[in-house]
């Protein structure tokens, strides 16, 4: 829903009803998960999908009865062997779709979950699916607090604490549970849907490597937000759209910037005066990585001086440096940049489960090093100028120092 959430709000906020189609569940292969959603606005505007345009058209109609009486709706679409030409499913999967009507007098509380999404603030929304409750009804579940209901306060609490459960995983899809609540029955289907902020990536020093990491992290899914002191490189014309460029000391912004165990911080500045009051304070916070860069000697320089601000070995074990991974030398007329996986980041155990390494390819050499800086591979990925081959923040080191096995540093 994130996608369409402009055209929501406008809607809304003018007091124009809408029709809002929901993946509730999938089975098999499917074009697109739980909560993928399409809405039918005024004059029949149409924005989302849930199908990737397998059965869009059916979801139009039923939007179009459901603001017609108000009615919510659940269909479940497939493929049908028989007539392989009506509507459903060509790749074979199943997918359930909710429609529901939305307007301030039939979902009141639709403006605030909107705002949070918007604004990035944790929300779960809970819909009743099915059974002996009122289908379309919702339930609002923030982290300190709740509102709506789902007919019974007995389900609204049940719901409610499975809801938080959900959101501090981030995870979607349906529970069961009985008419007021009951936990062993399966009754009253509700679809948990939760919106967690996208992990943030921090890159510090507004360098050309930090626009080819930024291009990455925001296809990667990560919010992701470039901070350099010097105004004249920090312009948002040098970067991605989308990326949030901001203009002050790398350890002043973080000192004001939340994180948390799926925060990425690469530290790309390169100079002692920025990067060691800025890795200070990272290395005492929670992140999924912390990535420098610097070739070996330099790790070993800014290491001393971190030593010397408190941090102990446990702290500075953290770092990753030099930041990236082993590619070998960069290509004629381009640069490589790495980022993205690193095993102890939730991206990296993901390709490692995958049968990635999390490494560099070891038949390439050690090569050269600029800034030691690891960079992307020449294969692949269709960006010619960076060439893009792999994803990830650079593999294990030995030893707890921060250095990686067999690179050769700048």
């Amino acid at each position: 829903m994130r996608e369409i959430l402009p055209a929501l709000r406008r809607w809304y906020a003018g007091g124009e009803p809408f029709g809002l189609a929901t993946v509730v569940s999938v089975s098999r292969s499917a074009p697109r998960g739980p909560g993928a959603a399409m809405a039918v606005g005024p004059g029949e505007e149409v924005v989302g999908s849930v199908s990737g345009g397998c059965v869009e058209g059916a979801v139009f109609e039923m939007a179009r009865e459901v603001l017609a009486d108000g009615a919510a709706r659940l269909h479940t679409f497939g493929y049908s062997d028989d007539d392989a030409f009506a509507v459903g499913l060509t790749c074979g999967g199943e997918i359930t779709v909710l429609v529901r009507t939305v307007s301030p007098g039939t979902d009141a509380v639709f403006g605030a979950v909107a705002d949070s999404v918007a604004a990035h603030r944790p929300v779960t929304v809970a819909t009743v699916t099915d059974g002996p409750a009122p289908r379309g009804a919702t339930l609002a579940v923030w982290a300190d607090e709740a509102a709506g209901s789902l007919g019974s306060e007995g389900l609204d609490a049940a719901v409610a604490a499975d809801a938080r459960g959900v959101l501090a995983q981030g995870s979607t899809g349906m529970r069961h549970y009985g008419p007021r609540g009951q936990r062993r029955e399966d009754d009253v289907s509700v679809f948990l849907h939760a919106f967690a902020p996208p992990p943030r990536m921090l890159v510090f020093g507004a360098i050309d490597y930090a626009a080819a990491v930024a291009r990455i992290g925001d296809f990667l899914g990560y919010r992701v937000t470039v901070c350099d002191a010097r105004a004249v490189f920090a312009t948002p014309k040098r970067f991605p759209e989308g990326v949030e460029v901001v203009v002050d000391w790398p350890h002043r912004y973080l000192d004001r910037t939340e994180t948390d165990a799926r925060t990425v911080v690469c530290v790309l500045t390169h100079d002692p005066k920025f990067d060691v009051p800025l890795l200070e304070q990272a290395l005492r916070r929670p992140a999924a990585y912390i990535g420098a860069m610097g070739s070996r000697r330099t790790h070993e320089h800014r290491a001393e001086r971190l030593r010397e601000a408190g941090l102990g070995e446990e702290q500075l074990a953290r770092l990753r440096s030099p930041v990236g991974l082993d590619l070998g030398p960069a290509p004629r007329g381009g640069r490589r940049v790495r980022g993205g996986g690193d095993r102890r980041t939730p991206l990296g155990r993901q390709r490692s489960a995958a049968g990635g390494d999390g490494r560099g390819d070891p038949s390439r050499g050690p090569g050269s090093r600029r800034c030691g800086f690891r960079g992307f591979g020449s294969r692949g990925f269709g960006f010619r100028r960076f060439g893009f081959r792999r994803f990830g923040f650079r593999g294990p080191v030995r030893g707890g120092t921060g250095t990686p096995a067999g690179s050769a540093g700048a």
